[in-house]
């Protein structure tokens, strides 16, 4: 199982530690619920090191990104991030990713359960491209800094002026002759940054975070429990729930990170997939009681099995149990009334409702 270079430092903060897709990651701190408001509140810091970061460069290097993405990225300048999927021919999703244009290179970041699939894809497109890939997810690290006041605080502590970067933008530099990116792009629905630096000091950077008293209680430790209840209200997919290889851009919903004019793979299926028409869309339910949908729940209308539960949790938010599934097209839209059951035992269903995504939006 692999460890992130601030494993030692989650233990020491009382962390409880599972696996995750390999690693061995900080579920949570004190409690996900905690975690999450704080998160919502003020600011949350995030290890996600296990993500892949990939490095791509050399003259056919744009045409090797541009060509596996869904996203026309000779549009994009550099410093400039964006999310886009990687998809099979027939339009499947390989997987959902993040690119930035540096000045010499491109880096995708990509799901930690992909990363080897992502760099056996790339490589597959490589062939007869002049182009050279780095996969340096083991010697890097990388930490998500979420929440509303993300900004102004690391403005008090950090030698980097943030308060002019743009979503979806970046900078990067050398600080004391060690490399580092700032993004300001997130996975939570709030403001925020994430920061990719060597592997040699990370630990002291995720301290030197928290190494304030004043901003202690306020720039606190997160754990994948949040991150998932986080990302599930502001109805951001995850790979393996609401994205995978059985279902396309389009159906989730995603089609605005797809560009059918960019002859990228899986484009000719997309386009055809659009104009047909998606049979399926992922929606967004409400259950009328406490229950929490898990994915795999049977998704009925009438008694007949219409979809199925991706992903479930009770909105810290909100107080109310909330859904992400998949379902029919002629039932996907707001106000439509389903039934959420237990796979394999429909008589003991919830009564949902299908509702617009986000669940929530920072700010409203």
């Amino acid at each position: 199982m692999l460890k992130t270079a601030l494993h030692d430092v989650h233990e020491q903060l009382g962390a409880r530690m599972v696996e995750f897709a390999g690693w061995r990651m900080p579920m949570l701190y004190t409690s996900i619920v905690d975690e999450h408001r704080h998160t919502r509140k003020c600011c949350s810091v995030f290890d996600v090191s296990h993500m892949g970061r990939i490095d791509l460069s050399g003259p056919d290097a744009e045409a090797l990104v541009n060509h596996v993405l869904t996203r026309d990225v000779s549009r994009m300048a550099v410093g400039q991030c964006a999310y886009a999927h990687v998809c099979r021919e027939d339009g499947g999703i390989l997987d959902d990713v993040l690119a930035s244009r540096y000045e010499d290179h491109w880096m995708i970041v990509c799901n930690a359960s992909n990363r080897d699939k992502i760099m056996g894809w790339l490589g597959q497109h490589a062939a007869g491209r002049d182009v050279s890939i780095d996969d340096k997810t083991l010697r890097t690290s990388m930490l998500a800094i979420q929440g509303p006041r993300t900004i102004e605080l690391l403005g008090q502590i950090m030698p980097v002026p943030l308060g002019n970067l743009k979503r979806y933008r970046f900078t990067s530099g050398e600080y004391m002759g060690l490399p580092y990116t700032i993004s300001r792009t997130g996975y939570t629905g709030e403001d925020g940054v994430e920061l990719i630096l060597p592997n040699e000091i990370a630990a002291t950077a995720y301290q030197f975070l928290r190494a304030d008293e004043a901003l202690c209680e306020r720039i606190l430790p997160a754990g994948l429990g949040a991150r998932d209840t986080l990302r599930l209200e502001a109805a951001m997919p995850l790979y393996g729930h609401e994205l995978n290889e059985d279902i396309d851009s389009i159906s989730t919903g995603q089609g605005w990170c797809v560009h059918l004019e960019t002859d990228f793979v899986g484009a000719e299926a997309l386009r055809r997939i659009k104009e047909e028409g998606p049979k399926r869309r992922i929606v967004g339910l409400e259950l009328a009681g406490k229950r929490i949908a898990r994915e795999g729940w049977t998704i009925l209308h009438d008694g007949v099995q219409v979809g199925v539960v991706t992903s479930g949790t009770m909105s810290p938010t909100l107080g109310k149990s909330i859904a992400m599934g998949c379902v029919t097209s002629g039932l996907a839209e707001p106000g439509t009334k389903l039934v959420a059951a237990p796979r394999g035992n429909t008589n003991r269903g919830e009564e949902a409702v299908l509702v617009p995504l986000p669940f929530y939006k920072a700010g409203k």
